[in-house]
């Protein structure tokens, strides 16, 4: 992708559309990550509930409007930061980490599963 991404608070109406993203893009990323262990159902409804009422989300859009990135924030814990497949590398994940930076200016903790290297050099690449 080039051309900029725009990144603001999501809302409770937009959990969905999270959840989706996070859904792909999980499905996209294994083998270098182990499938989610809990259904897509699951997962719609841990985005309606926890995401939306306890953790900060954040959307990445696209110059159309398109969503092309989630960031949760949880505390000082990056939770989770997913761009949607086939758009990785364009910027859309350094754009929400600029954000995560600039909001926790104290400091972030995350973790990532060992077997994804592409995230581990991703977060090294911007000083984890």
């Amino acid at each position: 992708m080039t051309g900029a991404v725009r990144v603001r608070r999501g809302t409770r109406d937009e959990a969905a559309a999270a959840a989706e993203l996070w859904l792909r893009a999980r499905r996209a990323a294994i083998p270098s990550i182990p499938p989610p262990a809990h259904t897509d159902d699951e997962v719609r409804g841990w985005f309606g509930t926890h995401i939306a009422e306890e953790c900060e989300l954040w959307l990445a859009e696209d110059e159309s409007g398109r969503l092309a990135g989630v960031l949760v924030l949880h505390g000082d814990w990056l939770d989770q930061l997913y761009v949607e497949p086939g758009r990785t590398g364009g910027g859309i994940g350094g754009a929400l980490m600029a954000v995560a930076k600039r909001e926790r200016p104290s400091g972030l903790r995350l973790w990532t599963f060992v077997s994804n290297t592409g995230a581990q050099r991703f977060y090294e690449r911007h000083g984890f």
